[in-house]
């Protein structure tokens, strides 16, 4: 069983006592009544600025590398990230393999920072989604590669009812064709491989000539340098997702503004 496979099979138990605690139908209830959330795409994507603009994540560990950031206090990230120059925050809110909670995602929207939030989890359902905007999210994370083609296009629909921006992550070319295949606005390509949780800036530089250009690009893992970024420009990137390189700073509010202001 590969890391992906196993994180999925946990996820879906977890959405199954969800549902127990707090069913569907309340959700949908919920989220009619939120207001609508900071446009995520028009946040990351300004061709007059000349470097790709910073997701910067909340993230405490990883499968992979263990703990990543011992004093982990997402406020204080969130707020440092939010005052330093990044242009949207994602938040990783699966607790059993990275430490992150769907409440860290809810408090740091109520501190209504201005910038938009993304939801990065494992998401299958269209109650995750729901979870998502009821938190105050912008957007969402799909994930081609444990994703059916059908199912993929039902949660790009279903997102945008909702009013959520679905990034649509992909690893290879196929996954690429697949996504290429529904209507999505915005494709991530993750350098880390979710099999093995190696990276490479190769994998960017291997697929972004094969995406239109009226698509929003989001260049994700691996990056740590102003060299990495410097990279990303030259193959005119919209947005840059970085969550160990910032978390694991010695001065993270320092790195922020390195990494922006290149």
């Amino acid at each position: 069983m590969t890391i992906l496979t196993d994180i999925l099979a946990r996820k879906q138990e977890e959405v199954e006592q969800e549902r127990k605690s707090a069913p569907l139908q309340e959700l949908e209830t919920l989220a009619t009544t939120m207001s609508p959330a900071p446009d995520f795409i028009a946040a990351i994507t300004d061709k007059t600025k000349h470097t790709p603009r910073l997701i910067a994540e909340i993230k405490q560990r990883s499968p992979s590398k263990g703990l990543l950031c011992e004093d982990f206090d997402p406020i204080t990230l969130a707020k440092t990230y939010a005052t330093n120059g990044a242009s949207a925050i994602s938040v990783l809110t699966d607790e059993y393999f990275f430490g992150g909670s769907i409440n860290h995602l809810q408090s740091i929207s109520k501190l209504d920072a201005g910038l938009p939030l993304l939801r990065k989890d494992f998401i299958f359902d269209r109650y995750q989604l729901l979870q998502a905007r009821i938190a105050g999210a912008s957007a969402a994370l799909l994930i081609v590669a444990m994703l059916e083609a059908t199912v993929l296009r039902e949660l790009i629909t279903a997102a945008a009812e909702l009013g959520l921006s679905a990034l649509v992550e992909v690893h290879n070319l196929r996954e690429l064709e697949i996504a290429l295949s529904t209507d999505t606005q915005i494709i991530g390509i993750n350098n880390r491989n979710l099999h093995t949780f190696d990276t490479s800036l190769d994998v960017t530089t291997t697929l972004r000539s094969h995406i239109p250009p009226e698509i929003c690009i989001i260049a994700e893992s691996g990056i740590h340098t102003i060299a990495d970024v410097s990279r990303l420009t030259e193959l005119q990137i919209d947005a840059m997702l970085i969550g160990e390189g910032l978390v694991t700073a010695p001065d993270i509010a320092s790195k922020v503004r390195e990494l922006t202001q290149g």
